[in-house]
């Protein structure tokens, strides 16, 4: 596979991802997380809000690699 279209399908991979773990960490957030209090809830969006960089990342590396 060359380098276009790894990232082509990198691409639909990452709007797929982004996807559902907005839809699952609002979930969460809502269902869960919302009734402990404000504290809590700006701790768990933070990290949420963070926590998606990591599979991201690899999956750009990936697509970088020639």
């Amino acid at each position: 596979m060359d380098i276009r279209q790894r990232k082509l399908v990198g691409l639909f991979i990452l709007l797929v991802f982004l996807f559902a773990y907005v839809i699952v960490a609002s979930w969460i957030g809502a269902t869960y997380v919302n009734g402990f209090g404000g504290l809590i809830g700006v701790f768990y969006y933070f990290i949420a809000g963070i926590l998606w960089v990591i599979p991201a990342g690899g999956l750009i590396r990936w697509m970088q690699k020639s």
